[in-house]
C-alpha cells in the first residue's frame, strides 16, 4: 500500500503575495494588450506603460517578482495579441528583459536612487535592446542608429513619466496593502 503525500497548505501570507503578484501581471498584461492597439510615436515606439507596473510589482514584491512578471506580462500579451514569437515578440522580450535588468541592478546597486531615476534606465535599456534586436536579428543595416537619439530623447520622456506614475501609485498601494 502506498502512503498518501499530504501537501502542506501554503500560509495566508503566501497567497497574498501571489495574489497580489497574479493581479499585477493581469494589470500589466492589460497595459500590454491596451498598448498594441495605441498609434505608436514611431515605428516599434510605444509609451512602455506596462513597466510602470513592473516597478510597482519590484517596490511591493521584490525583484524576483519584478522579473518574473515582465517576462510573464511579454508572453501572455504576446499570446493574447496574437504575436507569440514574430519579430514583435522577440523585440518586445528583449526590450522587456533588459529593462527589467537594469532596472533590478539599478534597485539592487544605485542606494538611494528614486523611481523616476530606475525608470529613467530601464527606458533607455529597453530602447538600445530592441535596437540590437533589430540591427543584428532583421534590418542589419548600422544606418538604423541615426534613428537612435530620438528614440532615446522620446524613451527618457516616457521613462520620467512612467516613474512618476509609479511615484504616486507606490504608497497608495502599500496603504492598501497595509489595512
Amino acid at each position: 500500500m502506498q502512503a498518501k503525500t499530504i501537501l502542506a497548505r501554503p500560509s495566508l501570507e503566501e497567497l497574498q503575495h501571489k495574489a497580489q503578484w497574479m493581479s499585477l501581471l493581469m494589470l500589466a498584461v492589460s497595459m500590454h494588450v491596451l498598448e498594441a492597439g495605441l498609434p505608436g510615436l514611431g515605428p516599434w515606439f510605444k509609451p512602455g506603460l506596462a513597466n510602470v507596473v513592473t516597478l510597482i510589482t519590484l517596490v511591493l514584491l521584490g525583484p524576483g517578482a519584478a522579473m518574473a512578471l515582465a517576462i510573464a506580462r511579454v508572453f501572455t500579451g504576446s499570446m493574447l495579441i496574437g504575436t507569440m514569437l514574430t519579430p514583435t515578440f522577440v523585440m518586445s522580450l528583449s526590450g522587456a528583459l533588459a529593462a527589467a535588468a537594469v532596472m533590478l541592478a539599478a534597485w539592487r546597486w544605485l542606494p538611494g536612487i528614486s523611481l523616476i531615476g530606475i525608470s529613467l534606465l530601464g527606458a533607455i535599456a529597453h530602447v538600445l535592446a530592441q535596437f540590437a534586436v533589430v540591427e543584428s536579428l532583421f534590418i542589419q543595416q548600422p544606418a538604423i542608429y541615426y534613428l537612435l537619439p530620438p528614440f532615446l530623447l522620446i524613451s527618457c520622456a516616457t521613462g520620467w513619466i512612467n516613474g512618476a506614475i509609479a511615484v504616486y501609485i507606490v504608497p497608495r498601494l502599500r496603504n492598501i496593502t497595509d489595512e
